[in-house]
């Protein structure tokens, strides 16, 4: 099993009511972090980045995802930039189809592997927000997106092969894509999607499929239903699962911590927020927004817990992954092997804020996952 963690090119702090966006507009930035206190706003500087990407390697995290859009900062030049300060650490770079050539990619994601000995992985985006998609020129529909994904993924791979790729299709016409070397080895293609549309491009191309955190029998079904696609493709891939985390020395002090995560909000900020998050075209969205839909009003803490350790709190004020393993050290395994017995293979795992909580999975998760054979050797 691996265990990933994130990146934070966004901004990180203690709270989800300071220093980052609630969701991914210019619009929906939140007040100004304090001048004081310990909710201080703490931006994506290179210097701290690579505190984390080094604490990352250290712990045993196999890899850091960053992510992709306007409100981040870009992932290929940070992860190009923190793969100098690391040694083994492998970066998972998210990057949107349709903006760049796929030969360009391919070109791209060559030279990384390569300067970086081989520590690339690619997640690729396709995008489920309109008004994101059109800051970059681009209105096309949800199907057409993911039409033109599955012709870029099809060129990037052509590229990277034994002999130049000659492609034509609706979107691209490539003649003799090629780079200068394939790279070795192949950079491993992550692909995140709810829809029909995305569960067909992911049984062609995706080496891992990842969701969102959902309760294990919405899992389970997602898992049946890509299993099913690429054996219809004659292709098998792995499976893995994004979650936030809020692990503690005992359940009472990660309840607590939870809370306080999102003490003080604004009732009107998340409706505000939740009615931007209603209006996204990503069907994983809205399979997160159905998690927390009816605490919205006067919630308590313990209402958002979805599943045994399983908490919506985070999709109050966050886009994308909106739900945390909160609990005991002992607990959280408990949740990351139940997930595992399902066929979950990979855990991309994030905390607020990321520096510190990734020593607290490191220090907490960890050994209890190696003492059920679940994690490879210390690497310290």
């Amino acid at each position: 099993m691996k265990i990933h963690w994130f990146l934070p090119t966004a901004s990180d702090g203690r709270s989800l009511t300071v220093g980052t966006r609630g969701t991914h507009g210019p619009e929906n930035d939140t007040a100004q972090a304090p001048s004081t206190g310990a909710d201080r706003f703490r931006p994506p500087t290179i210097r701290y980045l690579a505190q984390i990407a080094r604490a990352a390697e250290d712990i045993g995290f196999d890899a850091v995802l960053t992510p992709t859009g306007t409100f981040c900062e870009d992932a290929w030049l940070t992860c190009a930039a923190l793969a100098q300060e690391t040694e083994r650490l492998r970066f998972l770079v998210a990057f949107r189809t349709g903006f760049i050539s796929p030969t360009l990619a391919a070109q791209m994601a060559s030279t990384f592997q390569r300067q970086s000995g081989g520590r690339l992985l690619l997640n690729i985006v396709t995008g489920g927000e309109r008004d994101e998609q059109a800051r970059f020129g681009d209105h096309h529909s949800k199907e057409q997106r993911y039409a033109r994904s599955d012709e870029f993924l099809t060129v990037l791979r052509g590229a990277w092969g034994s002999t130049p790729c000659d492609f034509e299709g609706e979107y691209y016409n490539v003649r003799g894509a090629t780079v200068l070397a394939p790279p070795a080895p192949r950079p491993e293609l992550y692909f995140p999607g709810s829809s029909p549309a995305a569960g067909q491009v992911a049984a062609r191309h995706a080496d891992v499929y990842l969701t969102w955190g959902e309760p294990p029998n919405q899992v389970a079904g997602k898992i049946a239903w890509i299993r099913k696609l690429a054996q219809d493709n004659g292709r098998s891939l792995r499976f893995g699962i994004r979650f936030h985390v809020v692990t503690r020395d005992s359940s009472a002090e990660a309840w607590a911590a939870a809370e306080r995560l999102i003490a003080g909000i604004d009732p009107a900020h998340v409706g505000r927020v939740q009615n931007l998050l209603a209006a996204s075209e990503s069907t994983g969205q809205a399979r997160m927004n159905t998690l927390h839909e009816q605490f919205r009003d006067g919630w308590k803490v313990s209402e958002l817990e979805v599943y045994p350790n399983v908490w919506a709190g985070i999709g109050l004020l966050r886009g994308g992954a909106g739900t945390a393993l909160v609990g005991s050290h002992c607990e959280v395994a408990d949740r990351i092997a139940e997930y595992a017995d399902l066929g979950i293979e990979e855990f991309i795992l994030s905390g607020f804020p990321h520096l510190e909580e990734a020593y607290m999975v490191g220090e907490g998760v960890f050994p209890e996952l190696r003492r059920r054979g679940l994690a490879g050797p210390e690497h310290r």
